[in-house]
């Protein structure tokens, strides 16, 4: 599943829509989520190393790390200096309001050192959401150029942004983003924890996939502080639930799972231990929260098969006749023999006209003298 979302960054957008945007959120019970947008920016930026992707380039806007951090963690993932001539970070982590540099002209500290020029872009305003914006696509059209070229953007804190600048500005600029025809995919993280209600309600609208880390094993409130609970939240920070939401264009959502174990090899997913107990645990899910049983037991469903309904003949036990105006078996011998057979020597009582109609369609309506509920057994 995991795979799955990768892929769906990687192929980016359809001809007139938005760009693909993925929100990964997590908590404190479950802090993983870190781990997985790491993984997300490494599956990625391999796929565009190796043209696989729609995306020729990535722009990476770091809040809560160094950009000597994440050139470290594409050396580990086997992108060379070569391929993260792809990449271009910009960094809002060193001098986000521009305190150094004032600090630095007053000679009250020392610039910045040559290797974070060399690796990022430093942003110095971060407040200025207008420049912000500005400054992600400058930085991806450096990278792919101003033609018919698209590239990705990756935003690793949703908290720091919204920090410096209002809910309205920031999403705008999500929103902005997403709309861009130079960008083909957007993946954003941030703590849920750390929000409120109605600002992960918009950051989560505001994408087409929603990934949740969740505890694998969830522990009780009244009981947090015991040896157990203890143990039980160490193990939370090394695996967890990867629960995944994608709206569809056509309106339907879809919903996946699967488990994450975080060791020192690295993240890992794996296909849940019982597929059915999770497609039950999806199924309770979405069922609405109701004070009563929708499903029947068995033997309510016995009782419901012995039901007689008012339409079904029983006949007590002789053979039903209804007619309905259509053409029978009975009435077959009337044309089996033709009119040139007939023998003129009948008596007068054999001789007599008669008349017999057949309904043409299924459709027609029966004479008006019938009764159509004449074969009802009430």
């Amino acid at each position: 599943m995991a795979e799955w979302v990768c892929r769906a960054l990687r192929d980016g957008a359809l001809e007139g829509e938005h760009a693909p945007a993925l929100a990964i959120k997590d908590s404190i019970v479950s802090p993983l989520g870190f781990q997985v947008f790491g993984h997300v920016l490494s599956q990625l930026s391999t796929n565009i190393s190796a043209g696989k992707s729609q995306s020729r380039g990535l722009v990476l806007v770091a809040f809560s790390r160094s950009p000597l951090y994440y050139v470290n963690l594409l050396k580990r993932r086997g992108l060379d200096n070569s391929s993260q001539q792809r990449i271009q970070i910009l960094d809002c982590y060193t001098d986000p309001l521009g305190w150094r540099e004032g600090l630095v002209e007053c000679g009250s500290a020392k610039n910045l050192p040559h290797e974070v020029y060399k690796a990022a872009s430093v942003c110095r305003n971060v407040k200025d959401v207008d420049t912000l914006l500005s400054s992600i696509i400058s930085l991806g059209e450096g990278l792919v150029g101003q033609a018919k070229v698209s590239f990705s953007v990756a935003i690793d804190s949703v908290n720091e942004m919204l920090r410096h600048a209002t809910l309205s500005s920031g999403s705008g600029l999500l929103s902005n983003l997403r709309c861009c025809e130079q960008i083909s995919s957007i993946f954003w993280f941030f703590h849920a924890d750390l929000c409120e209600e109605r600002v992960t309600a918009v950051i989560e609208y505001m994408s087409s996939m929603v990934a949740s880390i969740e505890p694998l094993i969830p522990i009780t409130n009244g009981h947090r502080g015991n040896s157990e609970n203890l143990s039980l939240a160490e193990r939370n920070f090394t695996q967890g639930k990867f629960h995944v939401r994608c709206k569809r264009r056509n309106g339907r959502v879809r919903v996946m799972f699967e488990e994450i174990h975080v060791g020192q090899s690295g993240i890992n997913f794996t296909s849940p231990s019982s597929e059915d107990g999770v497609i039950n645990q999806v199924n309770q899910a979405l069922l609405p929260k109701v004070q009563f049983n929708l499903q029947l037991s068995e033997k309510e469903k016995n009782d419901r098969a012995k039901v007689v309904l008012p339409f079904e003949h029983q006949g007590n036990g002789k053979p039903v006749q209804i007619y309905d105006g259509r053409k029978s078996l009975m009435d077959s011998k009337y044309d089996a023999a033709p009119a040139s057979t007939v023998n003129s020597n009948t008596n007068d009582e054999s001789s007599k006209g008669e008349i017999i109609y057949f309904r043409d369609s299924e459709d027609e309506m029966p004479d008006s003298d019938e009764d159509p509920d004449d074969d009802l057994d009430i």
